[in-house]
């Protein structure tokens, strides 16, 4: 079981580093993570792969075609990650294939906007998720909006980060109405 304990830790320890600005940490921490598991999902509501993190990891440092490669793999890893889809599409944009990757961008965004919309119906723990709907808004703008790909690749950027810091403000609000800690393992 160490093992698991230890690529949730690697994991982890990336998405710090990601919320932190430190993209080139982050490879390190996830691409250890990712061969030891590359199946692995963070264990909360929310369960986006290690992959996903490692393609945007790849995005950050600018190494385009590497995160393509990646993100092609998380999304055929799981369909349903939508981090995948989306930091695909901004891999796809980069590397000039601009129809498919606005078409990835609009699939994750829209995923995006079901995940939440579906947890908010959870009448226990769904209103600390997007309580203000900033992230949806954004969201329904973007796809509304007329944007360039450049606009499109920098609004879907910042509604990924977005997302990935909702996980865990949404974790702690659980945990403080609940009397618990967020000690980082759970299913929420």
């Amino acid at each position: 079981m160490s093992g698991c304990s230890g690529v949730g830790g690697e994991v982890q320890a990336g998405r710090n580093a990601l919320q932190t600005g430190r993209a080139n940490d982050a490879i390190g921490y996830l691409t250890r993570a990712a061969d030891a598991d590359p199946n692995y999902k963070l264990p909360y509501r929310v369960r986006p792969g290690v992959l996903a993190y490692l393609g945007r990891a790849y995005l950050k440092t600018g190494k385009d075609t590497e995160a393509r490669q990646t993100l092609e793999r998380a999304v055929n890893l799981d369909k349903d990650d939508p981090f995948a889809h989306l930091y695909l599409g901004i891999a796809m944009l980069k590397t000039g294939e601009r129809e498919r990757g606005r078409k990835e961008i609009e699939d994750g965004l829209r995923a995006i906007d079901d995940t939440l919309e579906y947890i908010a119906e959870d009448r226990v723990y769904g209103f600390y998720w997007d309580p203000a709907m900033r992230i949806r808004d954004d969201i329904r703008k973007s796809l509304a909006a007329k944007l360039d790909d450049a606009q499109l690749a920098m609004a879907a950027e910042y509604i990924g980060r977005q997302f990935d810091e909702e996980i865990d403000k949404a974790r702690r609000a659980e945990a403080r109405r609940s009397g618990g800690s967020d000690s980082g393992s759970g299913g929420n």
